[in-house]
This record gives C-alpha cells, sequence and structure tokens, in this order.
C-alpha cells in the first residue's frame, strides 16, 4: 500500500487542520503496520470497503466484501496505539489541529467526550461525499475535493479564551497560574479545557512536551540538554514521562524511531 500526505492547499484550512493523508492500494498491497504515539491531534479516519475493530491499544483494519464506507476518530490516547491495516485499503485521514474540529463541528464537545468511535458521521452529506472522493481517480481533484467539503463546513468560530489558554499551556505555565490569571479555579479550567480539547490541561501539556522533545531529539542528542531544552525539569521527569506515553524509555525510543524523517508525527 502507498501512503501519501498532504498538507492543506488553503490558507483558512490550513489554520485548523495540520494535514491529511490518502492510503491506496499498491501493486503489491503489502500490509501496513506501524505504532503510533499520544499527540493532540483530532484524527479522522475515512475508508471504504473494509472492517475495522478498535481496542484500546490495537486498531485492525480489514478489506471488506460488503461495500460501504467507514469513519472513525480519535481525540484522545494516552498509550500507543498499534495500526495493522491488512490487504487492500483505500483510506484518507484527516488531522485536525487542537481546537480545529471545534470550528467545524457543531456538537464537537460530544465528540470530544468520547476517546473514540468508529461511527463518525457528523454531517447528513458526510459520507456520500466521502464516497465521491474515492470514486475520483485524480490524486489532485480528490485533494480539492476533500478541501472544498470541508471548506464549506469551516464555521471559524471565535475561541479567543481557549485559544490564549492553550498557548499558556504549551509555555509551560502553571497550571493553578493559568487558572489565577483568568481569575478561574483550576477545576474550572481544566472543564472548560476539557469540553475543548478532549483531555485535561495537564494531560495536554505532558503530550506536547513529549512531541516537542521527540522533534527536538534531531538536533540535541544528549538527554539532560534535550530535558531542559523541552522544558522538563530534569533528565529524570523526561524519563517518566515517556514511560507513561510510549511504554519503553526515551533511550529505547531513539533507537528506535528515525527522528529524521520528514512528518515524523504522522508515523510515531
Amino acid at each position: 500500500m502507498e501512503m501519501e500526505f498532504y498538507r492543506p492547499l488553503n490558507e483558512s484550512l490550513s489554520k485548523y487542520i495540520e494535514g491529511y493523508y490518502f492510503i491506496s492500494p499498491s501493486k503489491t498491497s503489502k500490509p501496513l503496520h506501524y505504532w503510533t504515539f499520544p499527540n493532540n491531534f483530532f484524527i479522522v479516519s475515512v475508508s471504504k470497503d473494509i472492517e475495522i475493530e478498535m481496542q484500546e491499544s490495537k486498531f485492525v483494519i480489514k478489506p471488506s466484501a460488503q461495500q460501504n464506507i467507514i469513519a472513525n476518530y480519535v481525540a484522545r490516547y494516552t498509550a500507543p496505539i498499534e495500526i495493522f491495516c491488512e490487504g487492500a485499503v483505500n483510506e484518507i485521514t484527516i488531522y485536525f489541529k487542537p481546537l480545529g474540529i471545534n470550528h467545524f463541528v457543531d456538537d464537537s464537545q460530544a465528540l470530544l467526550k468520547r476517546r473514540s468511535a468508529k461511527d463518525f458521521n457528523p454531517f447528513p452529506d458526510f459520507l456520500s461525499n466521502m464516497q465521491q472522493i474515492f470514486e475520483e481517480q485524480d490524486r489532485n481533484l480528490q485533494r480539492r475535493q476533500l478541501e472544498q467539503y470541508w471548506l464549506s463546513k469551516l464555521n471559524s468560530n471565535e475561541l479567543v479564551l481557549m485559544e490564549s489558554i492553550l498557548a499558556d499551556v504549551e509555555a509551560d505555565l502553571k497550571i493553578d497560574d493559568i487558572a489565577q490569571k483568568r481569575n478561574f479555579s483550576r477545576q474550572y479550567l481544566n472543564k472548560i479545557f476539557t469540553k475543548s480539547v478532549g483531555k485535561s490541561a495537564a494531560e495536554y501539556r505532558k503530550i506536547h512536551r513529549f512531541r516537542k522533545t521527540v522533534i527536538k531529539q534531531r538536533e540535541t542528542k544528549n538527554l539532560t540538554e534535550l530535558s531542559y531544552d523541552s522544558l522538563f525539569y530534569d533528565q529524570s521527569h523526561l524519563v517518566k514521562d515517556f514511560k507513561q506515553l510510549t511504554h519503553i524509555n526515551p533511550y529505547a525510543f531513539f533507537k528506535k524511531v528515525d527522528t529524521q524523517q520528514g512528518n515524523l508525527w504522522l508515523f510515531i
């Protein structure tokens, strides 16, 4: 199978969507197997003529004799997920930035309450439009149709407060300080954060640090230096978070993962 990743051509979409990829059958159609590690994206996958088994730590996608369009999403995960694509699979996967899905779906809070689901169908015309995109053979036209569809659903809601809170969390401000800055209790801040992002502020920050560390490792080989550059308290703090999010220590992780590849987040 072949996987091709693209960033949005449309500037308005690029504010809310990190990118999307197509998986299509190749001449050999060998099974595709990879691990994906926790991130802060809202991930929607749409597949044609498949069966999907979603467990907490493993997704298995198989070709189906029955014609169908199945869309699933992952809003929150805190441990690695193993992905198996068995046989020929047609798939489109879209990575919405943090807060991104809120600009398209009116009842996004209902989606974010669930960690994942295989019944993503937010609009009456969603599955029929995805079917039309799969039927198109030209990749450029597929991209255009996909982006035009999501543009038609774009609301550009005002989320100034949450954008400000998110920026403070990513800057590693203490949660109590972020709440106090806005005259909120910590509990209330976490409540509105979870409604908008699908996870607590502390969990979001832990995953953000992890991802930042993976990217920085391209330039920094020393774990102690890497710890401080990535806003960890010390090296033991980095090791603890890596073990929680990847189930292995950072030494083993970086031996297995090539951090020099492009779109690194896609495969890890």
